[in-house]
């Protein structure tokens, strides 16, 4: 077979056992890779109802059909296993280096499981694979963990790591790669944390042969001279990343500020992109193989919150900036960096600080709990419970437990807006109801990157969609669900595959995605195969959500029941009831949102 290797990495780290296994070409068609193979094996072999901080948990890192291909963005890979944060299903998708060199080792899938006794990290160097001591780098952050394991390693390789944040088990724990990148969210650094896996090294040669390597070329080429066209056309991404949609969600009134408690942010103009690109950014900075270039490596030269790194991008300026009501820049950077340094999820760990803000304020938590003033917009106070969290000291300990344990533990759940006991990403679905349908909906948790309606929605592509009206949005979101699976299967960045989705062919999407699956594969994919797989995956992964016992698709209280009290959107709730049933109907499944016999026996899965 072409395009994967056909092979999986699997690591007992009680025993410190490694064994290598071929994959059932079969599965690999019909799951497709990434994403969909990783929930293939936790479904087939994991408990869902076991501890996610257990030994009995999987940690699977999972590359696709399209990475380390000459594919524009060919360079991602998932990390999937049972969330410590939700209780439920993680998936967190990542790009830089990591994924194409791990992919080279010759392997599509590391499985983790057990629990080393002993900090240790992992070497893989083609047939070189060692489960080496981490002693030496435990406590150490992110950026110094990377910089040790390279000079003992290899300058070639790249590496995989967590931070104090995931040592000490907090729940918004990242996984950082190339120290900027993160498979950020639903606690997967906790989950490698718990395991006593410090990091993952990996080198090697082993580029997996292409079915048609002339045609996956030629593709690649006419993908980069499009995306390339509209670079020079001046766009936003290229400019500014996706820090210039500050802009565009305050103009629509859901722009999250002071934990949701409004739609649109006073001081917006200090922390946009405009006012990144003016005082703090170098140069842009790429993925491995990408034409985009939506990175942004930036630096605070002096002061008090000195240092250099990459972002923010939207998600931290909605969180860390507008969620916890802070307008000043340099903070945030310095917030951002502290992050990726800790190794901690954005979303995560602004809007807990944000609900414990509010909290704070309404006089639900003293101060003499959190041992000082915790007020929004208070940019300091911000920066000190980011490193609470990250070292489980004091509040921090509280904090490190999200925004839902926060909130239930001193006696306001209202004040938490999560679904899934995962937090809101920015967009306020109030003023965007599609949006809302997703995050109630989303195997794990409220998140954009379960499906981000917001591209026909917010930014109008391909078409704009009124973000007001409910009709029409149950089919949006399963289409825009099931896309984001294929997506996150194939390899592919979601912000070059998802340009072939900018047509009012629904079908163009997967038709692109097949061709370079083909191509790379030889799967001889039609586009209805692929999104049927990519459908497939999305049902499975239900499966599991459900039998974690995960079965409510909510709101919680203050987008159900709070309207909107600012911007264009002022008086709005979302309107769940109208949407819910017509999705389920559309999705195959029952009206408690359980698949049904008929929709698995069409998808070729088990019945519950």
């Amino acid at each position: 077979m072409y395009g994967w290797h056909l092979k999986i990495l699997r690591v007992n780290l009680t025993t410190k056992k490694v064994t290598q296994e071929d994959v059932d070409p079969k599965i690999a068609r019909d799951y497709l890779g990434g994403r969909g193979w990783a929930i293939h094996y936790l479904y087939k072999e994991m408990d869902p109802m076991a501890d996610p901080l257990s030994p009995e948990n999987m940690l699977i890192f999972a590359t696709g059909p399209l990475t380390a291909t000459p594919a524009p963005t060919g360079n991602r890979y998932m990390v999937v296993t049972k969330s410590p944060l939700t209780g439920a299903l993680a998936h967190s998708n990542s790009g830089g280096e990591f994924p194409t060199w791990m992919k080279r080792t010759g392997f599509d899938m590391f499985i983790f499981e057990g629990k080393s006794s002993e900090p240790v990290y992992l070497f893989v160097n083609e047939d070189q694979i060692e489960v080496r001591s981490a002693a030496h780098v435990w406590g150490k952050d992110t950026h110094e963990t990377t910089d040790i394991l390279k000079a003992e390693t290899s300058a070639d390789a790249r590496v995989a790591c967590i931070g104090p944040a995931g040592e000490n088990l907090a729940l918004m724990a990242a996984i950082m790669n190339d120290k900027h990148r993160a498979a950020a969210r639903s606690g997967v650094g906790a989950v490698m944390g718990s395991k006593n896996l410090k990091a993952v090294v990996a080198m090697g040669n082993k580029n997996p042969p292409l079915f048609d390597a002339e045609g996956m070329r030629a593709l690649s080429v006419d993908t980069s001279k499009n995306v390339g066209a509209d670079v020079k056309k001046g766009s936003n991404m290229r400019i500014y990343g996706t820090s210039y949609v500050p802009q565009v969600t305050n103009t629509l009134g859901i722009l999250p500020t002071r934990n949701f408690l409004q739609g649109t942010f006073e001081s917006v103009n200090n922390i946009d992109g405009d006012a990144l690109k003016n005082q703090y950014l170098i140069r842009h900075t790429p993925c491995y193989r990408c034409p985009l270039s939506c990175g942004r490596l930036t630096e605070v030269p002096d002061g008090p919150y000195k240092g250099k790194g990459e972002g923010p991008e939207y998600e931290t300026i909605s969180s860390l900036g507008t969620g916890c009501g802070v307008s000043d820049l340099a903070a945030l950077l310095k917030a951002n960096y502290l992050c990726n340094e800790y190794g901690m999820d954005t979303i995560t760990t602004g809007m807990t600080i944000a609900a414990a803000m509010e909290m704070y304020e309404k006089g639900y938590i003293p101060e003499s709990v959190i041992g000082q003033p915790l007020k929004f917009g208070d940019h300091d106070a911000m920066i000190e419970m980011i490193r609470k969290m990250a070292y489980m000291e004091g509040f921090g300990k509280d904090l490190a437990q999200g925004s839902y344990r926060l909130a239930e533990k001193y006696g306001h759940p209202e004040i938490a807006v999560t679904t899934r006991k995962q937090e809101f990403p920015g967009y306020d679905p109030r003023g965007s109801q599609g949006m809302g349908l997703l995050y109630a909906t989303s195997n794990k948790g409220a998140s954009h990157m379960e499906g981000d309606v917001a591209y026909e929605e917010v930014f109008g592509v391909p078409v704009k969609e009124n973000p007001l009206t409910t009709e029409g949005k149950p089919e949006l979101v399963k289409h825009f669900e099931d896309s984001f699976a294929l997506m996150d299967s194939s390899g592919l960045c979601v912000f070059v595959a998802i340009r072939y989705a900018f047509s009012k062919d629904r079908m163009i999407l997967p038709q692109r995605l097949a061709d370079m699956m083909n191509l790379s594969t030889g799967a001889d994919y039609t586009p209805e195969e692929a999104l049927k797989a990519a459908e497939r995956v999305y049902n499975l992964e239900r499966m599991f959500l459900l039998k974690a016992g995960s079965t409510e698709d909510t709101l919680p209280h203050r987008m159900l029941h709070e309207p909107l009290p600012d911007g264009p959107a002022k008086g709005k709730v979302v309107e769940l009831d109208k949407m819910l049933p017509e999705f389920y109907q559309l999705r195959g499944w029952d009206e408690k949102g359980v698949p049904t016999k008929e929709k698995l026996k069409e998808l070729g899965l088990p019945l519950i």
